[in-house]
């Protein structure tokens, strides 16, 4: 069964980047001592009579599908789904993925992938993407397709569906499915840039990804496939050999359409008939191979020294993978498994959070590839002492094999898990058809099902009446997880070290009982342990700003401004957003501040004398969150409440800024993040530009350059607060609520909360202008120690910014959208030499300057003088020559249809009229919107193209191999 456990770790955390996220704040719901069980009647139907995907289940089936199959064995899942409006959300999953190749197939999913796409028997070559960019798809995210070791999945959103649009996107799949183009000529298009694809990927991390997999999964299939595959069998395949290793496993009996959209169920059902009924497998149908059993004997530990990668440690407890049927019983002892987990990482979080020997560590239990059951375990150490780290973690795992939970510490994690799925139960109404599609695609790959949000709250809650979370059983369950087959673990030592394969595995081996230190209990919370604020203020003005939609906007005494936008088009959900200060026009321009470390410890620093773990617990079985961002013009916190949590987020929000609390962990634990992620930056391409672009971009303006390893290694609390303090005490303040609340609820929530705060200073603002770095004749070098055959170039061209020049940024947006297709064409479908080209405009409408068009290529070191002379050519024929009417329909339709399915959602609505309660242009650009897009024309485009891409003012970069920087290139 398809659940979800909010708060649950990614599954098997192997490690692709250094990530700290800002702590968040859990899920709506009451404690679970006063819930009535729900009913749950097992669905005791003979197989027969069930659906495809509950045979062996007696979990009730989710009525809100439709199963069927076809005569010749394709599956299908259809839903109606109207979030957002019009969309029609199509998933095709193909069984078969790398670990169905031979030696001589490595790679042969993965390039059958690109190669359905790119032409078939219904559509040319690439011309589905034509054709879908005429129905306002965008090519990458409403148009893409994932190859993985058990599955290729194929997916379309649909926006504004139509029964033809349906049907000849439907028509367009099966093509796909059943007739890709597999001649010489697609395959010598689309191989290099496959090829491209493998070679752009980040060489340390993937080195870490396969070691740890040919670790865990030693003596299995698993150990040494990737979907993306092998470049020697890449390079041999021929259209013969693809063309076999396509009839041999896309068969309609390996099919599975899932829709989910905003049409009647029956045409869905009626297009999947018409188009994949006639399917024909030839020969007989392939047997799904043996993934093996984890093997006891294998090697348990290994090691690789990656300089330029954390020193990270992974460790897992490997178990056999087996099917079993995916009963309500089975589900509710995985419950209990689960809950044992959350408190290990519970315990975890609040070690690393004190200043432990790790700054971050985190378990999960997941199912691998249908190859292992595996409890996973990620330790980045605080410094280089892996092995503390190491033995510390461990010491907290050993401490829950041994010694039972309390019965509060585990009420804590059920009531959060409740919250959750409470919560997922009010919002059903507004989830996604596409989260609902992918959700059933990963179903069926693990053969497990999907029930309904009140079905799986049903059995949760089953289990609580039951009284299954109870000490003895969790810790059963810790027994449980924290065992297996065998436990392997594997540590990047960072250079070579001849002694750490024996110390990993006497590390493993090594007695840590006791160590784990005396588990305290929290005392109580509540909200009454805030500091107090004011009396509510009172309101001096209240006038409706925008009329479609109505957004209103409330002005009270001390200064504050609310923007409201009453609605229940997302049932049970209410976005808060509080914009203060002027963000990025606040910080100094001449010298490094501490501003890089408030996405990581403004919030954790706690409110008044509450440190984050006592904010957790206070609002660990609510729907009240803090998260923290700088705008250009504003400093900016957030969160999803509830109608009826809205006054204690708007609360804990107005005291965050009226007595911030100053815990010296969270700024300690910031600096050791970036010093421990930094050295990663140089590994790749993409890290340098991570790293360093946004600074070379403003000619190293410091509000946005990434701090120095020196400046980085400067920063203290007391220099954290004193940068911080005057920030959150100081300039104007909007409030933006929007969603499912009432105004009167609205208005009184925002009066109690900042309208009681006191009348707040000006602040200081920088009004430094931004300058964009001088044009360069030959482009600026840097340079990466990851693999020899990447490097990245860029070029760029000043453009400029601010409210009143709004209209030119939407056209921009459409010139980029024009500049990257026809990038896309030359650099990657004909030339091979980049997977993902990329071409964007930023107009900031909150500073005056700063806008730039800027395309991005990551290429080859030889294909960088490629990369300028095809953008440079596209750039000089868009000043030259106006675009064709069916190309400007191909780059506007799919930005109208993000604009009208975006607009469904409140977040949308608050993104557009953020800052309008200061500065009315912003709401009166709202209005002009569509306009500015849809009635863009080829003239308006090249008029732009003329203005902005002007040769003498471009700006270009190369970043290359270090191997060439020593060779003096």
């Amino acid at each position: 069964m398809r659940i979800s456990f909010h708060g649950a770790r990614a599954a098997l955390m192997l490690v692709t980047g250094l990530v700290l996220a800002t702590p968040a704040f859990p899920q709506d719901s009451t404690a679970p001592a006063g819930d009535a069980a729900a009913t749950i009647t097992p669905n005791t139907a003979p197989d027969s009579q069930k659906p495809w995907l509950f045979k062996g289940s007696d979990i009730p089936p989710y009525a809100a599908w439709h199963f069927g199959t076809l005569p010749n064995g394709v599956r299908y899942a259809v839903r109606r789904n109207g979030v957002p409006p019009g969309q029609v959300s199509i998933r095709v999953r193909i069984g078969v993925g790398s670990l169905m190749e031979n030696p001589s197939q490595r790679g042969f999913a993965h390039l059958l992938e690109h190669l359905s796409f790119r032409g078939s028997a219904v559509a040319g070559d690439m011309e589905s993407k034509r054709i879908w960019q005429r129905l306002g798809v965008t090519f990458g995210s409403d148009s893409n397709a994932e190859t993985t070791f058990t599955q290729t999945v194929y997916k379309l959103d649909l926006p504004s569906a139509t029964t033809a649009s349906l049907d000849e996107s439907m028509h367009i799949l099966a093509g796909m499915m059943e007739q890709p183009d597999l001649d010489q000529k697609a395959l010598d298009a689309e191989r290099p840039a496959v090829l491209a694809e493998r070679r752009e990927q980040p060489g340390p991390q993937v080195k870490m990804a396969n070691a740890t997999r040919e670790l865990y999964f030693a003596g299995q299939p698993l150990a040494d496939r990737s979907p993306i595959g092998d470049v020697k069998a890449l390079e041999a395949a021929t259209p013969a050999s693809v063309r076999a290793f396509h009839d041999k496993w896309y068969r309609p009996e390996r099919a599975v359409v899932v829709v989910a959209g905003d049409l009647d169920p029956a045409l869905l059902e009626q297009a999947i008939t018409k188009y994949f009924g006639a399917w024909k497998g030839d020969g007989a149908s392939p047997q799904t191979p043996d993934f093996g059993r984890p093997q006891k004997d294998e090697p348990r530990v290994a090691t690789i020294a990656e300089p330029d990668f954390p020193p990270v440690v992974s460790m897992a407890y490997i178990r056999p993978w087996t099917v079993r049927n995916d009963t309500i019983l089975f589900n509710q002892r995985r419950m209990i498994d689960m809950i044992a987990i959350r408190l290990v990482n519970r315990r975890l979080e609040r070690k690393a959070r004190s200043g432990g020997s790790f700054l971050q560590a985190g378990v999960d239990l997941d199912d691998v590839s249908r190859s292992a059951n595996v409890t996973g375990i990620s330790i980045v150490p605080a410094g280089k002492d892996w092995q503390a780290a190491l033995k510390d973690v461990r010491a907290v795992i050993e401490d829950a094999k041994t010694s039972p939970p309390s019965q509060a510490e585990i009420d804590r994690e059920v009531s959060e898990v409740l919250a959750g799925m409470k919560n997922s139960v009010a919002t059903s109404t507004v989830e996604p058809g596409s989260s609902q599609a992918d959700m059933m695609v990963q179903a069926v790959d693990i053969h497990e099902t999907v029930a309904s949000p009140q079905v799986s709250l049903a059995i949760f809650q089953q289990a609580i009446a039951k009284k299954f979370f109870t000490p003895a059983n969790v810790l059963a369950a810790s027994k449980k997880v924290f065992d297996g087959v065998a436990l392997r673990a594997i540590v990047n030592t960072q250079h070579p070290d001849a002694k750490a394969p024996a110390q990993l595995l006497a590390d493993l081996d090594a007695n840590v009982s006791g160590l784990a230190g005396k588990r305290t209990a929290l005392g109580k919370v509540s909200f009454d342990d805030l500091p107090k604020l004011g009396p509510a203020g009172k309101v001096t003005g209240r006038s409706v700003v925008l009329t479609n939609p109505e957004i209103t906007k409330v002005a009270f005494a001390n200064g504050v401004n609310l923007l409201m936008f009453p609605n229940a088009s997302e049932k049970g959900k209410v976005y808060v957003r509080v914009r203060f200060g002027h963000g990025y026009n606040a910080i100094p321009a001449d010298h490094v501040t501490p501003a890089w470390a408030g996405s990581i410890a403004l919030v954790p620093s706690g409110v008044g004398t509450l440190n984050q773990e006592q904010l957790d617990q206070l609002t660990g079985d609510r729907q009240i969150g803090m998260d923290f961002g700088i705008d250009d013009d504003a400093f900016e916190l957030s969160a999803a409440t509830t109608a009826g949590d809205l006054d204690d987020q708007l609360r804990l929000l107005a005291t965050k800024l009226a007595d911030p609390g100053w815990d010296p962990n969270p700024v300690k634990r910031a600096r050791a993040v970036a010093l421990a992620a930094y050295d990663t930056l140089s590994s790749s391409p993409r890290g340098v530009l991570t790293r360093d672009l946004d600074g070379l971009l403003r000619d190293g303006d410091p509000r946005w350059a990434t701090p120095s390893k020196a400046e980085v290694e400067k920063l203290t609390p007391q220099g954290f607060r004193d940068f911080w303090a005057p920030i959150l005490a100081s300039g104007p303040i909007e409030v933006q609520v929007f969603g499912d609340a009432t105004a009167d609820q609205i208005v009184s929530a925002v009066g109690k909360s900042f309208g009681a705060l006191k009348p707040r200073p000006a602040e200081k603002t920088v009004d430094a202008p931004i300058r964009f770095p001088t044009h360069d004749t030959t482009p600026v070098v840097l340079h990466h120690n990851g693999k020899p055959d990447q490097a990245a170039a860029l070029i760029a061209w000043p453009t400029g910014g601010g409210v009143a020049g709004i209209a030119q940024g939407r056209g921009l947006d459409v010139l980029a959208a024009i500049f990257q297709d026809r990038l896309f064409d030359q650099l990657r479908s004909q030339a091979g030499a980049s997977y993902s080209p990329s071409v964007s405009s930023d107009w900031p409408e909150g500073l005056p300057t700063g806008g730039k068009i800027m395309a991005v290529g990551m290429v080859a070191p030889d294909k960088t003088d490629l990369f300028f002379r095809l953008s440079r050519k596209i750039a000089a024929d868009l000043v030259a020559t106006p675009v064709s009417d069916d190309e400007l329909r191909r780059a506007v339709a799919p930005i109208g249809q993000y604009l009208m399915r975006a607009s469904s959602g409140n977040p949308f609505w608050m993104e557009q009229s953020k800052g309008g309660s200061f500065d009315p242009a912003r709401i009166a650009a709202i209005d002009t919107m569509p306009d500015d897009y849809m009635k863009l024309t080829p003239a308006d485009v090249q008029a732009l193209a003329k203005r902005y891409l002007v040769p003498s003012k471009d700006w270009t970069m190369v970043i290359l191999p270090q191997s060439q920087a020593k060779a003096g290139k």
